[in-house]
Protein backbone atom coordinates (compact mmCIF):
# COMPACT_ATOMS: atom_id res chain seq x y z
CA UNK A 1 0.00 0.00 0.00
CA UNK A 2 1.30 3.79 -1.50
CA UNK A 3 0.91 6.27 1.20
CA UNK A 4 3.67 8.66 0.12
CA UNK A 5 1.97 12.00 -0.80
CA UNK A 6 -1.02 10.62 -0.33
CA UNK A 7 -3.81 12.58 1.65
CA UNK A 8 -5.20 10.64 4.27
CA UNK A 9 -7.95 12.25 6.92
CA UNK A 10 -7.88 10.07 10.43
CA UNK A 11 -11.07 10.64 11.64
CA UNK A 12 -11.89 10.50 15.53
CA UNK A 13 -8.49 10.84 18.08
CA UNK A 14 -8.53 8.19 20.40
CA UNK A 15 -5.59 6.25 21.34
CA UNK A 16 -5.56 4.75 17.72
CA UNK A 17 -6.16 7.61 15.87
CA UNK A 18 -3.24 8.90 17.19
CA UNK A 19 -1.23 5.75 16.04
CA UNK A 20 -2.51 6.11 12.60
CA UNK A 21 -1.86 9.01 12.16
CA UNK A 22 1.71 9.16 13.16
CA UNK A 23 2.13 6.09 11.34
CA UNK A 24 0.86 7.74 8.12
CA UNK A 25 3.12 10.64 8.45
CA UNK A 26 6.01 8.56 8.96
CA UNK A 27 5.32 6.89 5.96
CA UNK A 28 4.96 10.10 4.16
CA UNK A 29 0.97 11.03 3.36
CA UNK A 30 0.03 14.54 4.20
CA UNK A 31 -2.44 13.95 6.83
CA UNK A 32 -5.22 15.18 8.72
CA UNK A 33 -7.17 14.46 11.89
CA UNK A 34 -10.67 15.47 12.14
CA UNK A 35 -12.39 15.46 15.35
CA UNK A 36 -15.86 16.29 17.09
CA UNK A 37 -14.03 17.37 20.43
CA UNK A 38 -12.75 21.07 21.22
CA UNK A 39 -9.68 22.21 20.75
CA UNK A 40 -9.56 22.75 24.15
CA UNK A 41 -10.53 19.28 24.74
CA UNK A 42 -7.62 17.92 22.03
CA UNK A 43 -5.06 20.17 23.94
CA UNK A 44 -2.79 17.50 25.13
CA UNK A 45 -2.41 15.84 21.06
CA UNK A 46 -2.59 19.25 19.20
CA UNK A 47 0.60 20.22 19.46
CA UNK A 48 2.30 16.83 18.65
CA UNK A 49 0.49 16.16 15.67
CA UNK A 50 1.15 20.03 14.95
CA UNK A 51 4.51 19.27 15.41
CA UNK A 52 4.67 16.27 13.04
CA UNK A 53 3.25 18.36 10.43
CA UNK A 54 -0.57 16.70 10.69
CA UNK A 55 -3.02 19.08 10.44
CA UNK A 56 -6.09 19.44 12.95
CA UNK A 57 -9.87 19.83 12.36
CA UNK A 58 -11.55 20.19 15.65
CA UNK A 59 -14.85 21.01 17.54
CA UNK A 60 -16.36 19.03 14.09
CA UNK A 61 -16.75 17.14 10.93
CA UNK A 62 -16.43 19.24 7.32
CA UNK A 63 -17.68 17.81 4.33
CA UNK A 64 -15.14 19.37 2.14
CA UNK A 65 -12.45 18.32 4.74
CA UNK A 66 -13.86 14.83 4.30
CA UNK A 67 -14.05 14.95 0.51
CA UNK A 68 -10.34 16.45 -0.61
CA UNK A 69 -8.72 12.80 0.55
CA UNK A 70 -7.31 9.63 -1.13
CA UNK A 71 -7.91 7.36 1.88
CA UNK A 72 -10.09 8.28 5.15
CA UNK A 73 -9.56 6.20 8.67
CA UNK A 74 -11.89 5.96 11.54
CA UNK A 75 -10.92 4.98 14.73
CA UNK A 76 -13.41 2.19 16.46
CA UNK A 77 -15.16 5.03 18.18
CA UNK A 78 -16.24 6.96 15.45
CA UNK A 79 -19.65 5.24 13.80
CA UNK A 80 -19.14 4.01 10.35
CA UNK A 81 -22.66 5.82 9.50
CA UNK A 82 -22.16 8.72 10.13
CA UNK A 83 -23.53 11.39 7.61
CA UNK A 84 -19.81 12.53 6.63
CA UNK A 85 -18.76 8.94 5.94
CA UNK A 86 -21.66 8.24 4.26
CA UNK A 87 -21.63 10.53 1.08
CA UNK A 88 -17.76 10.21 0.68
CA UNK A 89 -18.44 6.71 0.54
CA UNK A 90 -20.80 7.60 -2.14
CA UNK A 91 -18.64 9.09 -3.95
CA UNK A 92 -15.84 5.83 -4.14
CA UNK A 93 -13.71 6.94 -1.69
CA UNK A 94 -12.37 4.28 0.40
CA UNK A 95 -12.93 4.26 3.70
CA UNK A 96 -11.18 2.12 6.07
CA UNK A 97 -9.96 1.55 10.10
CA UNK A 98 -6.62 1.37 12.16
CA UNK A 99 -6.93 -2.83 11.92
CA UNK A 100 -7.54 -3.12 8.30
CA UNK A 101 -4.47 -0.13 7.89
CA UNK A 102 -2.12 -1.78 10.28
CA UNK A 103 -2.75 -5.47 8.99
CA UNK A 104 -1.95 -4.30 5.55
CA UNK A 105 1.60 -3.91 6.98
CA UNK A 106 2.16 -6.12 9.76
CA UNK A 107 4.64 -8.85 8.58
CA UNK A 108 3.46 -12.19 10.86
CA UNK A 109 0.40 -14.14 11.02
CA UNK A 110 -2.19 -12.98 12.76
CA UNK A 111 -4.55 -14.48 15.55
CA UNK A 112 -7.78 -12.64 15.83
CA UNK A 113 -9.99 -13.15 18.58
CA UNK A 114 -13.58 -11.58 18.26
CA UNK A 115 -16.92 -12.49 20.57
CA UNK A 116 -19.57 -10.48 22.76
CA UNK A 117 -17.36 -11.08 25.67
CA UNK A 118 -14.56 -13.05 27.16
CA UNK A 119 -12.47 -11.70 23.82
CA UNK A 120 -9.64 -9.85 26.59
CA UNK A 121 -9.38 -12.75 28.81
CA UNK A 122 -8.57 -15.55 25.73
CA UNK A 123 -6.13 -12.78 23.99
CA UNK A 124 -4.58 -12.23 27.07
CA UNK A 125 -4.23 -16.00 27.38
CA UNK A 126 -3.69 -16.88 23.69
CA UNK A 127 -0.24 -14.23 23.55
CA UNK A 128 0.90 -15.79 27.13
CA UNK A 129 0.75 -19.38 25.68
CA UNK A 130 2.23 -17.90 22.62
CA UNK A 131 4.87 -16.20 24.81
CA UNK A 132 6.09 -19.33 27.23
CA UNK A 133 6.04 -21.29 23.74
CA UNK A 134 9.20 -18.94 22.98
CA UNK A 135 7.63 -17.65 20.26
CA UNK A 136 8.05 -13.65 19.10
CA UNK A 137 5.12 -12.99 20.35
CA UNK A 138 2.63 -9.45 20.10
CA UNK A 139 -0.79 -8.66 21.80
CA UNK A 140 -2.65 -5.79 20.98
CA UNK A 141 -5.76 -4.73 19.41
CA UNK A 142 -8.89 -3.44 21.13
CA UNK A 143 -6.97 -4.71 24.52
CA UNK A 144 -4.92 -1.87 25.14
CA UNK A 145 -2.08 -1.28 22.35
CA UNK A 146 -2.91 -0.39 18.86
CA UNK A 147 -2.13 -2.74 15.90
CA UNK A 148 -0.41 0.33 14.02
CA UNK A 149 1.89 0.36 16.77
CA UNK A 150 2.64 -3.61 16.46
CA UNK A 151 4.07 -3.25 12.84
CA UNK A 152 7.34 -1.80 13.61
CA UNK A 153 7.80 -5.03 16.13
CA UNK A 154 6.39 -7.49 13.54
CA UNK A 155 8.38 -10.29 11.60
CA UNK A 156 7.54 -13.10 9.57
CA UNK A 157 8.58 -15.40 12.77
CA UNK A 158 6.14 -13.26 14.88
CA UNK A 159 2.66 -14.34 16.26
CA UNK A 160 0.43 -11.34 16.22
CA UNK A 161 -2.60 -12.02 19.23
CA UNK A 162 -5.21 -9.46 18.11
CA UNK A 163 -8.39 -8.33 20.78
CA UNK A 164 -10.95 -7.56 18.03
CA UNK A 165 -14.49 -5.45 17.85
CA UNK A 166 -17.39 -5.40 16.49
CA UNK A 167 -16.58 -1.51 15.91
CA UNK A 168 -13.13 -3.21 14.04
CA UNK A 169 -14.49 -5.28 12.06
CA UNK A 170 -16.89 -2.64 10.44
CA UNK A 171 -14.10 -1.27 8.73
CA UNK A 172 -12.38 -4.18 7.24
CA UNK A 173 -11.63 -4.80 3.72
CA UNK A 174 -9.14 -7.49 3.01
CA UNK A 175 -8.23 -8.52 6.81
CA UNK A 176 -8.15 -12.05 6.56
CA UNK A 177 -6.10 -13.73 10.29
CA UNK A 178 -4.37 -16.91 10.08
CA UNK A 179 -6.72 -18.24 12.75
CA UNK A 180 -9.75 -16.16 13.55
CA UNK A 181 -11.73 -17.25 16.69
CA UNK A 182 -15.27 -16.13 17.68
CA UNK A 183 -16.19 -17.05 21.05
CA UNK A 184 -19.90 -16.24 21.19
CA UNK A 185 -22.52 -13.63 19.79
CA UNK A 186 -25.04 -12.32 22.22
CA UNK A 187 -26.76 -9.18 22.10
CA UNK A 188 -24.18 -5.68 22.31
CA UNK A 189 -24.00 -2.59 21.19
CA UNK A 190 -27.13 -2.25 19.77
CA UNK A 191 -27.49 0.97 20.05
CA UNK A 192 -24.91 1.23 17.17
CA UNK A 193 -25.20 -1.47 15.20
CA UNK A 194 -29.27 -1.13 14.97
CA UNK A 195 -30.18 -4.72 15.31
CA UNK A 196 -28.43 -8.14 16.25
CA UNK A 197 -28.96 -9.24 12.80
CA UNK A 198 -26.65 -6.44 12.12
CA UNK A 199 -24.66 -6.59 15.02
CA UNK A 200 -23.68 -10.33 14.13
CA UNK A 201 -23.00 -10.02 10.72
CA UNK A 202 -20.24 -7.37 11.48
CA UNK A 203 -18.46 -10.16 13.87
CA UNK A 204 -19.00 -12.54 10.86
CA UNK A 205 -16.48 -10.61 8.86
CA UNK A 206 -13.23 -11.57 10.81
CA UNK A 207 -13.72 -14.21 8.32
CA UNK A 208 -14.97 -12.98 5.40
CA UNK A 209 -11.35 -13.21 3.64
CA UNK A 210 -10.23 -15.93 5.06
CA UNK A 211 -9.39 -19.04 2.64
CA UNK A 212 -9.02 -22.47 2.51
CA UNK A 213 -5.46 -22.39 4.04
CA UNK A 214 -6.72 -20.89 7.16
CA UNK A 215 -8.70 -21.40 10.36
CA UNK A 216 -11.75 -20.36 12.32
CA UNK A 217 -12.83 -21.66 15.77
CA UNK A 218 -16.11 -21.01 16.33
CA UNK A 219 -18.32 -21.77 19.56
CA UNK A 220 -20.30 -24.70 19.66
CA UNK A 221 -22.61 -24.54 21.60
CA UNK A 222 -23.64 -20.70 20.51
CA UNK A 223 -26.18 -20.51 17.60
CA UNK A 224 -25.12 -17.09 16.59
CA UNK A 225 -21.58 -18.42 15.93
CA UNK A 226 -22.56 -22.03 14.72
CA UNK A 227 -23.70 -20.07 11.41
CA UNK A 228 -20.70 -18.92 10.39
CA UNK A 229 -19.21 -22.25 9.83
CA UNK A 230 -21.98 -22.25 6.75
CA UNK A 231 -20.53 -18.84 5.28
CA UNK A 232 -16.92 -19.11 5.15
CA UNK A 233 -13.74 -20.70 3.52
CA UNK A 234 -11.48 -21.36 6.28
CA UNK A 235 -11.29 -24.96 8.05
CA UNK A 236 -13.19 -24.60 10.44
CA UNK A 237 -12.65 -26.55 14.36
CA UNK A 238 -14.82 -25.93 17.36
CA UNK A 239 -14.66 -25.18 21.17
CA UNK A 240 -17.43 -27.03 23.96
CA UNK A 241 -17.30 -26.85 27.51
CA UNK A 242 -20.52 -29.26 26.94
CA UNK A 243 -19.55 -32.33 25.25
CA UNK A 244 -16.99 -33.99 22.65
CA UNK A 245 -17.14 -32.21 19.04
CA UNK A 246 -15.37 -33.24 15.38
CA UNK A 247 -12.47 -31.71 15.47
CA UNK A 248 -10.99 -29.04 18.04
CA UNK A 249 -11.38 -28.69 21.89
CA UNK A 250 -13.70 -29.97 24.01
CA UNK A 251 -14.73 -31.40 27.84
CA UNK A 252 -14.95 -34.63 28.40
CA UNK A 253 -15.06 -36.14 32.64
CA UNK A 254 -12.83 -34.39 34.21
CA UNK A 255 -10.18 -33.46 31.06
CA UNK A 256 -9.85 -31.09 28.58
CA UNK A 257 -9.21 -32.76 25.03
CA UNK A 258 -8.21 -31.68 21.75
CA UNK A 259 -9.35 -33.58 18.70
CA UNK A 260 -7.10 -32.44 14.97
CA UNK A 261 -9.60 -34.50 12.88
CA UNK A 262 -12.38 -35.98 12.52
CA UNK A 263 -12.37 -39.40 13.53
CA UNK A 264 -8.87 -39.29 15.22
CA UNK A 265 -7.97 -39.78 18.41
CA UNK A 266 -8.27 -37.44 21.15
CA UNK A 267 -5.15 -35.91 22.94
CA UNK A 268 -5.52 -34.90 26.65
CA UNK A 269 -4.54 -31.21 27.06
CA UNK A 270 -5.08 -30.69 31.22
CA UNK A 271 -7.71 -31.49 34.03
CA UNK A 272 -10.28 -28.91 34.20
CA UNK A 273 -9.31 -28.67 37.79
CA UNK A 274 -5.71 -27.01 36.92
CA UNK A 275 -7.63 -23.88 35.30
CA UNK A 276 -7.37 -20.98 37.48
CA UNK A 277 -10.12 -18.88 36.36
CA UNK A 278 -13.78 -18.48 37.79
CA UNK A 279 -16.81 -19.27 36.17
CA UNK A 280 -17.92 -22.00 33.30
CA UNK A 281 -17.30 -19.01 30.70
CA UNK A 282 -13.63 -19.39 31.43
CA UNK A 283 -13.62 -23.08 30.77
CA UNK A 284 -14.83 -21.86 27.04
CA UNK A 285 -12.28 -18.83 27.21
CA UNK A 286 -9.51 -21.62 27.91
CA UNK A 287 -10.55 -24.06 25.46
CA UNK A 288 -10.96 -21.78 22.59
CA UNK A 289 -7.46 -20.50 23.11
CA UNK A 290 -6.43 -24.35 23.18
CA UNK A 291 -7.57 -24.49 19.69
CA UNK A 292 -5.72 -21.76 18.12
CA UNK A 293 -2.44 -22.67 20.26
CA UNK A 294 -2.68 -26.43 19.05
CA UNK A 295 -3.72 -25.20 15.14
CA UNK A 296 -0.26 -23.18 15.58
CA UNK A 297 1.05 -26.20 16.36
CA UNK A 298 2.17 -25.22 20.35
CA UNK A 299 2.47 -28.51 22.30
CA UNK A 300 -0.06 -29.81 24.88
CA UNK A 301 2.61 -29.86 27.18
CA UNK A 302 3.43 -26.24 26.98
CA UNK A 303 -0.38 -25.19 26.81
CA UNK A 304 -1.26 -27.14 30.54
CA UNK A 305 1.84 -24.83 32.22
CA UNK A 306 0.89 -21.73 30.47
CA UNK A 307 -2.77 -21.77 31.62
CA UNK A 308 -1.91 -22.71 34.91
CA UNK A 309 0.23 -20.40 35.65
CA UNK A 310 -2.05 -17.37 33.98
CA UNK A 311 -3.76 -15.25 36.37
CA UNK A 312 -7.12 -13.26 35.97
CA UNK A 313 -7.05 -10.14 33.67
CA UNK A 314 -7.83 -7.35 35.79
CA UNK A 315 -12.18 -5.97 35.59
CA UNK A 316 -12.95 -9.70 34.27
CA UNK A 317 -14.80 -11.50 37.67
CA UNK A 318 -11.38 -9.94 39.49
CA UNK A 319 -11.21 -10.94 42.97
CA UNK A 320 -10.50 -7.35 44.93
CA UNK A 321 -10.18 -8.23 48.74
CA UNK A 322 -12.13 -9.78 51.76
CA UNK A 323 -13.65 -7.44 54.10
CA UNK A 324 -15.50 -8.67 57.29
CA UNK A 325 -16.33 -12.17 55.51
CA UNK A 326 -17.63 -10.32 52.66
CA UNK A 327 -16.29 -10.70 49.47
CA UNK A 328 -15.75 -8.40 46.73
CA UNK A 329 -15.43 -8.85 43.00
CA UNK A 330 -14.71 -6.49 40.05
CA UNK A 331 -16.65 -7.43 36.77
CA UNK A 332 -16.66 -4.01 35.36
CA UNK A 333 -15.78 -5.61 31.63
CA UNK A 334 -19.54 -6.86 32.14
CA UNK A 335 -20.59 -4.39 29.88
CA UNK A 336 -23.83 -6.23 28.53
CA UNK A 337 -26.07 -8.37 29.96
CA UNK A 338 -24.71 -11.95 28.48
CA UNK A 339 -21.53 -10.84 30.55
CA UNK A 340 -23.53 -10.24 33.50
CA UNK A 341 -25.27 -13.71 33.18
CA UNK A 342 -22.11 -15.27 33.55
CA UNK A 343 -20.38 -13.28 36.18
CA UNK A 344 -23.94 -14.35 38.33
CA UNK A 345 -23.50 -17.53 37.31
CA UNK A 346 -19.72 -17.86 38.87
CA UNK A 347 -21.69 -17.89 42.30
CA UNK A 348 -24.34 -20.00 43.92
CA UNK A 349 -26.02 -17.32 45.79
CA UNK A 350 -26.04 -13.94 48.58
CA UNK A 351 -24.83 -12.31 45.70
CA UNK A 352 -24.81 -8.21 46.10
CA UNK A 353 -25.19 -7.22 42.52
CA UNK A 354 -24.29 -3.74 41.27
CA UNK A 355 -25.81 -2.55 37.67
CA UNK A 356 -26.46 0.43 35.87
CA UNK A 357 -24.09 2.50 33.59
CA UNK A 358 -25.16 4.00 30.06
CA UNK A 359 -27.61 1.85 28.54
CA UNK A 360 -27.08 0.22 24.86
CA UNK A 361 -30.67 -0.83 24.10
CA UNK A 362 -30.30 -3.82 26.46
CA UNK A 363 -33.19 -6.06 27.78
CA UNK A 364 -32.10 -6.29 31.71
CA UNK A 365 -35.14 -8.59 32.22
CA UNK A 366 -33.00 -11.40 30.93
CA UNK A 367 -31.20 -11.34 33.98
CA UNK A 368 -34.42 -11.90 36.20
CA UNK A 369 -33.99 -15.50 36.37
CA UNK A 370 -30.59 -15.70 37.77
CA UNK A 371 -31.27 -12.71 39.98
CA UNK A 372 -34.30 -14.09 41.49
CA UNK A 373 -31.94 -17.38 41.93
CA UNK A 374 -29.07 -15.93 43.59
CA UNK A 375 -28.83 -12.18 44.45
CA UNK A 376 -30.12 -10.79 47.71
CA UNK A 377 -29.98 -6.62 46.47
CA UNK A 378 -29.66 -4.75 43.31
CA UNK A 379 -27.84 -1.66 43.45
CA UNK A 380 -28.38 0.85 40.29
CA UNK A 381 -26.40 3.41 39.41
CA UNK A 382 -26.10 5.01 36.54
CA UNK A 383 -28.55 6.36 33.23
CA UNK A 384 -29.70 3.36 33.16
CA UNK A 385 -30.83 3.06 36.09
CA UNK A 386 -34.87 3.67 36.36
CA UNK A 387 -34.74 0.99 33.19
CA UNK A 388 -32.94 -1.36 35.47
CA UNK A 389 -35.18 -0.80 38.31
CA UNK A 390 -38.89 -1.00 35.79
CA UNK A 391 -37.35 -4.30 34.37
CA UNK A 392 -36.78 -5.98 37.28
CA UNK A 393 -39.25 -4.76 39.83
CA UNK A 394 -40.58 -7.95 42.19
CA UNK A 395 -37.09 -10.25 41.47
CA UNK A 396 -35.15 -8.82 44.18
CA UNK A 397 -34.75 -5.98 46.76
CA UNK A 398 -33.65 -3.11 44.30
CA UNK A 399 -31.80 -0.14 45.99
CA UNK A 400 -31.30 3.11 43.95
CA UNK A 401 -27.96 4.42 45.01
CA UNK A 402 -26.86 6.64 41.96
CA UNK A 403 -23.35 6.66 42.65
CA UNK A 404 -20.58 3.64 42.23
CA UNK A 405 -19.50 5.15 45.70
CA UNK A 406 -23.19 5.14 47.75
CA UNK A 407 -23.72 1.72 45.64
CA UNK A 408 -20.46 0.20 47.49
CA UNK A 409 -21.19 1.60 51.05
CA UNK A 410 -24.94 0.12 51.13
CA UNK A 411 -23.83 -3.13 49.45
CA UNK A 412 -21.03 -3.56 51.92
CA UNK A 413 -23.34 -2.78 55.20
CA UNK A 414 -26.05 -4.87 53.78
CA UNK A 415 -24.14 -8.29 53.43
CA UNK A 416 -22.84 -10.40 55.96
CA UNK A 417 -20.30 -13.52 56.21
CA UNK A 418 -19.96 -15.76 52.89
CA UNK A 419 -21.95 -13.32 50.90
CA UNK A 420 -20.26 -11.67 48.15
CA UNK A 421 -20.44 -7.83 46.58
CA UNK A 422 -20.18 -7.93 42.55
CA UNK A 423 -19.89 -5.08 40.42
CA UNK A 424 -21.10 -7.21 36.41
CA UNK A 425 -23.05 -3.31 35.89
CA UNK A 426 -24.66 -5.22 32.45
CA UNK A 427 -23.96 -1.22 30.77
CA UNK A 428 -21.45 1.13 29.54
CA UNK A 429 -19.35 3.18 31.46
CA UNK A 430 -19.43 6.38 29.64
CA UNK A 431 -22.06 8.19 31.65
CA UNK A 432 -20.13 8.19 34.86
CA UNK A 433 -16.38 7.02 33.90
CA UNK A 434 -14.01 7.36 30.97
CA UNK A 435 -14.20 3.81 30.42
CA UNK A 436 -14.83 0.49 31.97
CA UNK A 437 -11.10 0.59 33.09
CA UNK A 438 -11.51 3.55 35.48
CA UNK A 439 -15.32 2.39 36.16
CA UNK A 440 -13.19 -0.84 37.46
CA UNK A 441 -10.27 1.19 39.18
CA UNK A 442 -12.84 3.65 41.33
CA UNK A 443 -14.58 0.21 42.74
CA UNK A 444 -11.59 -1.18 44.14
CA UNK A 445 -10.03 2.15 45.56
CA UNK A 446 -13.83 2.20 47.50
CA UNK A 447 -13.35 -1.38 48.49
CA UNK A 448 -9.78 -0.71 49.69
CA UNK A 449 -11.37 1.52 51.53
CA UNK A 450 -13.36 -0.70 53.21
CA UNK A 451 -10.73 -2.87 53.72
CA UNK A 452 -8.87 0.29 55.92
CA UNK A 453 -11.66 1.34 57.93
CA UNK A 454 -12.32 -2.44 59.05
CA UNK A 455 -8.57 -2.59 60.04
CA UNK A 456 -8.66 0.39 62.06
Amino acid sequence: MELKNKRVLVVGLGKSGMAAALFLRDRGARVTVSDSRSAAALAGEIPALLDAGIMVEAGGHGLLTFRRQDLIVVSPGVPYDMPELKQVRAFGLSVIGELELATRFLRARVVAITGSNGKTTTTALAGKIFADSGRPTLVGGNIGTPVIELVAESSPETVTVLEVSSFQLETVEDFHPHIAVVLNITPDHLDRHGTFANYAAVKARITEQQTAAEFVVLNGEDTPTQMIAGKTRAQVFWFSGRRPIKRGAFVHGESVLFLAKEGGRAEPVMPVAEIPLKGAHNVENVLAAVCAARLAGVSAESIRASVAGFKAVEHRLEFVATVRGVEFYNDSKATNVDATKKALEAFKGGVHLILGGKDKDSDYGELAGLVRERVRNVYTIGSAAEKIERQLAGVAKIVSTGSLEVAVRRAAEDAVAGEVVLLAPACASFDQFENYEHRGRVFKELVMQRVSESAS
